[in-house]
């Protein structure tokens, strides 16, 4: 047991003065390194400048469509997702086998979660959206993260088109996104209290209708004041309808600043410290990853709960 413990040591210090070398060299005949000493770099840490763009790249144009590297991209998500989850499931067993058990992980804290916030009854309604968003963000991030992305490409000129980049470094993914995030929210609210009822939730033309009555009657004072908190009532409905649209510019440009910002810092990194050093910030990013998907997916869920919560108080009085 003394033997194995000694050779795990040994092991371990042999690792690790391996990487802090290649750590010494990445730093030190690295760009930033061989700039700062006036050395000429290796060609092997020769590491071509980082090209950043914020638009998408087309790739190949069908029928008049322009096929970008991030919508490969995206196809390559769903791709992913759906031979991944039938690869757990097309042999379904009692005694689940390993990628069942991961797949029936997955499934099972994501619904724990969201009936954690929504309730056993909600949680039902909600979860096809809500899962499939958090699946979605956090497959696309952290694919990526592999070496193909950005360096597979198409040479044009000095430069390389890459034929895959982050979906999420789109905007027009997380818009998308966003648009089917705040459409659902909406449609539960609209199904669980009724078109008239949903749209009172935002214009309470309840005291407006009876300062009008009021006046209709000659008693002034009530009128007037039922007239005055109506227009407040109904300003504050505007107010409220335009907080739904903007939850749409919120989703989006929280998503897309903090994938984007990633991607720009493992290319800066690589490029001025090039072998070891980027290796923490690709940790970095499969944590940021995983909180974007978090905080999307559990964004959705509690607008979604808040456009149910009218109908389930309504129950609870009658009940």
């Amino acid at each position: 047991m003394n033997m194995g413990s000694g050779c795990s040591t040994r092991i371990l210090v042999l690792v690790s003065i391996i990487l802090l070398a290649l750590l010494g060299v990445g730093l030190i005949a690295g760009p930033l390194g061989a700039t700062l000493l006036g050395i000429e770099p290796p060609g092997i840490l020769n590491v071509s400048k980082p090209h950043i763009q914020l638009p998408s790249e087309g790739i190949l144009s069908v029928a008049g469509f322009t096929i970008t590297n991030t919508l490969i991209a995206c196809w390559l998500t769903i791709i992913f997702l759906v031979v991944f989850f039938y690869a757990c499931t097309r042999k379904m067993k009692l005694i689940p086998g390993r990628l069942q058990s991961f797949a029936e992980m997955v499934v099972e804290g994501l619904l724990n979660f969201i009936e954690g916030a929504a309730g056993e009854k909600n949680a039902r309604t909600v979860f096809p959206i809500v899962a499939t968003i958090f699946l979605f963000v956090i497959t696309n991030a952290y694919l990526a993260l592999l070496p193909f992305f950005g360096t597979i490409g198409i040479k044009e000129g000095e430069s390389i088109i890459p034929l895959f980049r982050g979906a999420n470094t789109d905007i027009n993914v997380p818009l998308s996104i966003a648009l089917m995030s705040v459409v659902f929210i909406e449609f539960w609210g609209l199904r669980a209290l009724g078109v008239f009822r949903y749209l009172n939730t935002f214009f309470n033309i309840g005291q407006l209708g009876k300062g009008i009555a009021n006046l209709s009657k000659g008693k002034m004072k009530p009128a007037m004041t039922g007239i005055s908190f109506g227009f407040i009532n109904l300003f504050i409905g505007c107010l409220e309808v335009l907080s739904h649209f903007i939850r749409i510019i919120s989703f989006t440009f929280r998503l897309f600043g903090n994938m984007t910002a990633g991607e720009i810092l493992l290319l800066v990194v690589c490029f001025l410290v090039p072998l070891i050093a980027p290796i923490p910030f690709y940790g970095l990013e499969l944590l940021v990853g995983f909180l974007q998907a978090l905080i999307f997916a559990g964004l959705t869920l509690v607008f979604g709960v808040i456009a149910l919560t009218p109908h389930e108080e309504e129950h609870q009085e009658t009940a």
